[in-house]
């Protein structure tokens, strides 16, 4: 008897060779559906249809079609894609491997994705300078309308300040945007590359990973790029943090704690992508005690701003904090300890004066500060404006 839960679409109206498409009235754009071709005749849900001989090169009996996410991985080297002179070396590598070369170390995932990769860069994360940045800027632009999720593989050394840099400067929408990196070298014989990749490609065409901006896979786990930063120089388990842990790979499985949510407070700063990437000199100075109020000054005298890791929340010598009273560029106080915040209330003057260029970093470290000091002045915000970029991430 006919069946009022199937709908049959044509899809090709070829009298020899009709195709169909059947599906429940209720299914949605995306999901599976059952695909046949033949000649019509006999009855399918109340409609004639029959099929074509089985010998027939035409004739598929009734199959699943799946329609799998497409992944874009954009590569820039790193210790993701290095080789050492031994198995035991976990130092002193060097970059050697392309994206191609990758993605024949990882298990098959002909059945999670499609992939389109392309090399960018194949550089050890300390020579990243703006010209690469840009280029991965670039390269997340160009695949966001044609991929259901970007991989990017990276070094580790900078990797927090490329994540804050996208995050901050493109709104990819439900598009996730994952960064992966290793601790070892590809020649190492516990070489974590192969598996990072692996989960990356898994999180990026995963639909539990739609909404959630720009994520790192690492070392099983699952960080918001926005926050997360290296924590340890050697370990395996590099990125244990408490601001940004979002969710755990485990045999297969991705296991997010929390539904899909961006960084509260993150600013989206627009570029154009027709002209190179340029921003404001921005120098981080590392407080320390007899920190000299002198080298403060020269400092601003050569840069557009300060960020200064200070002793504490917020914690500068009475001379050095003198010094940047006086100075009319913007100094961010950010902090030496890798956890906590600078609040407003330590700073040496309230931001309520107007004489004031001192800003309280929030949670940001120095490194991710600089680079929001940077975005703020090459859009040459007001005082007012860039406290208020920072009052997103409670500093200000």
């Amino acid at each position: 008897m006919p069946n009022k839960n199937i709908d049959i679409k044509t899809i090709n109206s070829d009298v020899e060779l009709p195709q169909f498409i059947l599906q429940p009235k209720d299914a949605v754009a995306g999901e599976d559906v059952l695909e046949v071709t033949g000649t019509v005749k006999g009855t399918v849900g109340g409609l004639s249809a029959t099929s074509s001989p089985a010998s027939s090169p035409s004739y598929r009996q009734f199959s699943t079609k799946k329609h799998l996410p497409r992944v874009k991985i954009l590569g820039t080297g790193g210790t993701i894609a290095s080789k050492g002179s031994k198995s035991s070396d976990t130092a002193g590598y060097h970059v050697d491997l392309t994206i191609n070369e990758l993605l024949e170390a990882i298990p098959d995932i002909g059945g999670v994705c499609e992939i389109e990769y392309e090399q960018l860069c194949n550089l050890d994360s300390k020579e990243i300078g703006l010209d690469e940045l840009y280029k991965i800027y670039k390269g997340v632009c160009e695949s966001l309308q044609k991929f259901d999720g970007i991989v990017i593989t990276h070094g580790t050394d900078t990797l927090s300040e490329t994540t804050f840099f996208i995050e901050s400067t493109i709104d990819a929408g439900q598009v996730p945007i994952v960064f992966v990196g290793s601790m070892r070298p590809s020649t190492s014989v516990s070489a974590d590359g192969p598996m990072n990749l692996y989960q990356a490609i898994c999180i990026a065409a995963n639909r539990e990973s739609r909404g959630r901006g720009v994520l790192i896979s690492l070392n099983d786990q699952i960080s918001a790029g926005y926050y997360i930063t290296k924590t340890n120089a050697n370990s395996l388990d590099s990125f244990n943090v408490r601001q940004g842990y979002l969710g755990n790979f485990v045999n297969n499985e991705i296991h997010y704690y929390y539904p899909p949510v961006k960084p509260i407070g993150c600013h989206k700063f627009k570029l154009n992508l027709k002209e190179e990437l340029r921003l404001p000199e921005v120098c981080v100075l590392y407080a320390h005690q007899s920190l000299s109020a002198d080298l403060v000054e020269m400092v601003a005298e050569n840069y557009d701003g300060i960020v200064i890791a200070t002793m504490g929340a917020g914690s500068l010598s009475t001379p050095v904090n003198e010094m940047c009273m006086k100075l009319s560029v913007p100094i961010v106080y950010s902090k030496r300890s890798m956890d906590g915040m600078i609040p407003v209330a330590n700073l040496p003057m309230p931001p309520s004066d107007p004489s004031s260029t001192i800003i309280a970093s929030g949670y940001l470290n120095p490194e991710k500060s600089r680079i929001l000091l940077q975005l703020c002045l090459k859009q040459q915000y007001s005082m007012k404006k860039t406290r208020a970029v920072f009052a997103g991430v409670y500093g200000g």
